[in-house]
């Protein structure tokens, strides 16, 4: 078992294989086998730089708990533009549909935050961070849509200099178009709208 004290977290390499490697290879989804692995890595590259954050990142990691929502993670020379971004289109019945095909699907989002988007993917139980929990009401609160855009685009790599990126890469770009990736984000907003 590999310990990282920094995070108070600590990953076996039997977790690591049966938890994520595993299902991804038997349903063929070997580009969210690299994601997740790229993913993994980034976190673990960006600890040592940890005394730099302006929160403590110990949180990350503990059971249950999700980091500060309000700590944003696009940089402050980047915040406007991005808060402008709106969606293009309004969150219909068939939108949210095409959103929750796309997370459960080709988006790979459900690896790490869940089925149900608790953060609570397969992923995420062998990542030192937490995912996003989507169906926290409070979450959208602090966050606009062109913000989550942002992060679907640049990733959450720590660019923003104040807490530690969650190690989530560029997906929009990448492996989803922007159209799409708006309807992953509507859907995702959606989730905490919803009576829990």
């Amino acid at each position: 078992m590999t310990c990282y004290s920094a995070l108070s977290s600590c990953v076996s390499a039997s977790s690591l294989i049966s938890i994520v490697t595993e299902p991804m290879l038997k349903e063929g989804h070997v580009k969210s086998l690299i994601l997740v692995g790229l993913a993994f890595l980034s976190v673990l590259a960006g600890i040592h730089e940890q005394e730099a954050w302006a929160v403590n990142p110990s949180g990350y990691g503990q059971p249950g708990g999700e980091f500060d929502i309000r700590v944003r993670r696009v940089p402050a020379s980047e915040l406007a533009k991005a808060q402008a971004m709106k969606p293009p289109f309004e969150p219909t019945p068939e939108i949210l549909a095409e959103g929750k095909e796309i997370f459960l699907g080709r988006g790979t989002c459900f690896r790490c935050h869940g089925q149900e988007g608790k953060g609570d993917g397969g992923a995420a139980k062998i990542l030192p961070i937490k995912p996003r929990n989507f169906t926290n009401p409070k979450f959208m609160n602090y966050r606009t849509p062109g913000e989550l855009m942002w992060v679907l685009k640049n990733g959450s790599l720590g660019q923003s200099g104040k807490v530690p990126g969650t190690g989530m890469l560029p997906i929009v770009g990448q492996f989803l178009s922007e159209e799409d990736g708006w309807k992953v984000i509507l859907y995702e907003i959606s989730l905490g709208q919803r009576k829990h």
